[in-house]
């Protein structure tokens, strides 16, 4: 039998940049309208300064919903002001910062590039945790993400308790391929990233890859380790397909087929 009191709790959220065109309010009403119980807000349009922070904070909390994190784009390596970020998060009320991994690919990226991101990383970690707050990778490609083997590589050169990394299905890999990725990187995720992507970056319903989502909430769920699982991206970027998307989002974090 199946211990239940060892499984992890999955929380359903989204990301704000799927909504991307919407505003602050708009993006608490859907997210609440779709059940979701959190947001991840990113810097790229609607945390752009302390209002909106403050605002996004406000809204989110009223509307019963929790802030996950703040999604930055701030690239380690570049070893520019951090504290812009910090005070973001502060004001949200996020307790983790979604960082890049550089601005190369693992496969053309120098020895050079890979030293000032460990060291840039290694230095806003301690930033951060210095304000308690958390610090994760975005796993993605044209970055030393780009791969469970070179995100394993950065996370051990880096070396500090308070970096981890996000997770998401690599575009163009097969669902075995995307499901053998996260085991690999499964003792550092911090965070999960849900979409359905084709081959060529089609955007699809997250129901189109439902083997795989099943597959991957399964290995969260068994692994002990409370996360947040977020839709990133939707078909067509539409309010009524987050809303399709989180039925499905839902039965997952539920266990359910």
């Amino acid at each position: 039998m199946i211990d239940l009191t060892t499984l992890a709790d999955l929380t359903p959220g989204i990301c704000s940049v799927t909504l991307r065109s919407y505003g602050i309010d708009d993006v608490v009403r859907i997210s609440a309208e779709a059940g979701l119980a959190g947001i991840e807000w990113g810097t790229d349009v609607h945390v752009s300064d302390a209002a909106s922070a403050r605002q996004a904070r406000q809204a989110t909390t009223e509307a019963g919903l929790a802030v996950l994190s703040l999604g930055s784009y701030y690239r380690a390596g570049a070893f520019s002001d951090f504290g812009r970020n910090l005070d973001l998060a502060e004001a949200l009320g996020a307790p983790r910062i979604r960082i890049w991994a550089g601005e190369l690919g693992s496969a053309v990226a120098t020895a050079d590039h890979w030293e000032a991101v460990v060291t840039d990383t290694r230095r806003i970690a301690d930033l951060a945790a210095g304000r308690g707050i958390a610090v994760a990778f975005e796993y993605h490609g044209n970055t030393l993400t780009d791969s469970s083997a070179t995100t394993l590589e950065l996370l051990d050169r880096v070396n500090h308790r308070n970096v981890g990394t996000y997770w998401q299905p690599a575009v163009g890999l097969s669902d075995q391929q995307a499901l053998d990725s996260l085991h690999e990187v499964l003792p550092h995720v911090a965070g999960v990233h849900c979409f359905s992507w084709g081959p060529a970056g089609e955007r699809f319903p997250l129901q189109n890859r439902a083997g795989l989502w099943q597959m991957v909430a399964d290995v969260l769920r068994g692994n002990g380790t409370d996360l947040d699982i977020m839709l990133e991206f939707v078909q067509d970027n539409l309010p009524e397909n987050v809303l399709s998307d989180a039925v499905f989002l839902h039965a997952l974090t539920l266990g359910e087929d």
